[in-house]
């Protein structure tokens, strides 16, 4: 019995060691936690490098937390820290894998990473967690069609749109996917019941956008107008501007373009849209003069150069300011036929227009280049053809014009100069064909105004920002 005192006396210091201990394990979480709250704080203000150092100092001491990996995963993605966020947010994902907005963060850091498979798969897997969840739903849709998947996006983002018809976001992007799918009527509909809650001019440039793909000409104009009144941006001025240019309606458009360039100064695509329209017009002189501009913008860019040709075709009163051009896209596109082909004939007709004497030594040279590299391209070979004829080479000619013929029949100057060439070497009836099938083809002149047409809608297609998703 006499070990009964000091047995109890043992009893009491191990209840007060562990009241002791209790009491710092306290203290160490109450210390960890206030270290994660200053993170979030952090986080929150921007203030990403700091909270990056209090989340990985903090780490080591809570290796299994949840919210400190999921976190440092969103501190690291704010940072565009790709491999490091995805590393935390997968760690979170495992710890936590009933987490559907944990699923979703990590979806965000693999598609910016270009991995979009698995960020595909973490979207589907957050929807089965929270099927009737508005934001799994919004988010997958998204997915698919920031993926080109329009067709997969419609069920989800109209899901979305059954849980939550009020959401802007979620209205715009199925409309869009009903436009990009072809559904114009549902698209119209929907823009205008979002127009009702929401008079934005995205919404009316994305009408504008179905009612020129349904044909409605007058509607899309007057939608591109009202978008570019209410938000005079870069993309809503082009895309008002461009429908009067692919409707032939040039001193509206000409208008529209001044008035776009003077307020975005260093747009090429409106500069080229410009150039295009006073070309339509006969501006010849103010064609070159914005398409040059155009080009000096970016040099790279082959759409202005087709049309900077044909208008500096008929004004070469900027001849050297033209060549210089044409001779840096060359430079810069040493592989690119038409490229060689641009510059050698603003060439010949700079230089032929200063010197007749001049030496066409190099023009001929420049377009024996652009043949090799592109057998196929029938200008190029017509011009050749017109080289050899003036020099009376018609054993030259003769073939170049057959080639340019063969590779596109509905050239009628090739028609024409191949008919004078058979004159010239006795060749009088294979001539005389010549000379009907180009009678021909001048009378059905609406075909040049055709390809005209089809040369500006690829332009503006081409140039369009296509309506986009919300971020």
């Amino acid at each position: 019995m006499s070990n009964g005192p000091r047995f109890r006396w043992v009893i009491l210091w191990f209840l007060v060691l562990g009241a002791v201990f209790a009491v710092a394990e306290d203290d160490q979480n109450q210390k960890l936690d206030r270290q994660f709250q200053s993170a979030v704080a952090q986080y929150n203000a921007g203030q990403f490098a700091q909270a990056a150092a209090q989340l990985e100092d903090l780490l080591p001491r809570v290796p299994k937390s949840f919210e400190v990996h999921e976190l440092l995963g969103m501190v690291y993605a704010a940072q565009s820290q790709d491999t490091k966020a995805i590393e935390h947010l997968e760690a979170a994902v495992r710890l936590k894998p009933d987490s559907a907005p944990a699923r979703t963060n990590l979806a965000v850091s693999l598609s910016h990473a270009g991995r979009l498979e698995p960020a595909g798969e973490q979207l589907r897997k957050a929807l089965e967690l929270e099927p009737r969840n508005f934001d799994a739903n919004h988010n997958l849709g998204e997915f698919y069609i920031q993926s080109g998947k329009i067709a997969d996006a419609c069920p989800f983002l109209e899901q979305a749109q059954r849980i939550h018809p009020s959401s802007y976001d979620n209205g715009y992007d199925l409309a869009l996917a009903y436009f990009l799918t072809g559904k114009l009527g549902q698209a119209r509909q929907l823009v205008q019941t979002l127009m009702h809650a929401k008079n934005t001019g995205e919404l009316h440039d994305l009408l504008g956008e179905v009612e020129e793909k349904g044909g409605k000409f007058v509607a899309a104009a007057n939608e591109f107008e009202i978008a570019a009144h209410m938000d005079p941006s870069e993309g809503n001025l082009f895309d008002w501007g461009s429908e009067l240019l692919l409707h032939r309606t040039y001193e509206p458009a000409i208008d529209v373009f001044e008035e776009a360039t003077r307020r975005y100064p260093n747009s090429p695509r409106l500069l080229i849209g410009l150039g295009m329209a006073l070309y339509s017009r006969g501006k010849y002189d103010e064609a070159v003069k914005a398409l040059l501009a155009a080009a000096d913008l970016n040099p790279a860019d082959p759409r202005c150069y087709l049309f900077l040709s044909k208008a500096y075709d008929s004004s070469p009163n900027q001849a050297e300011d033209v060549i210089q051009t044409f001779r840096r896209f060359s430079e810069l596109q040493p592989g690119n036929a038409l490229a060689i082909y641009y510059y050698a004939m603003s060439l010949w007709k700079g230089k032929r227009a200063e010197d007749p004497g001049f030496d066409l030594r190099e023009v001929e040279s420049l377009l024996q280049k652009s043949v090799a590299l592109d057998p196929a391209l029938p200008e190029a070979h017509v011009q050749l053809g017109n080289l050899y004829a003036d020099q009376h080479a018609y054993d030259k000619s003769i073939p170049e014009y057959v080639r340019a013929l063969e590779l596109n029949p509905n050239l009628p100057d090739a028609h024409y100069r191949l008919g004078q060439d058979y004159v010239h070497v006795g060749q009088k009836e294979r001539a005389q064909k010549e000379f009907e099938v180009y009678q021909r083809l001048r009378a059905q002149h609406m075909a040049d105004l055709d390809k005209e047409r089809a040369e500006v809608r690829q332009f503006v297609y081409s140039a369009k920002a296509a309506p986009s998703t919300k971020p």
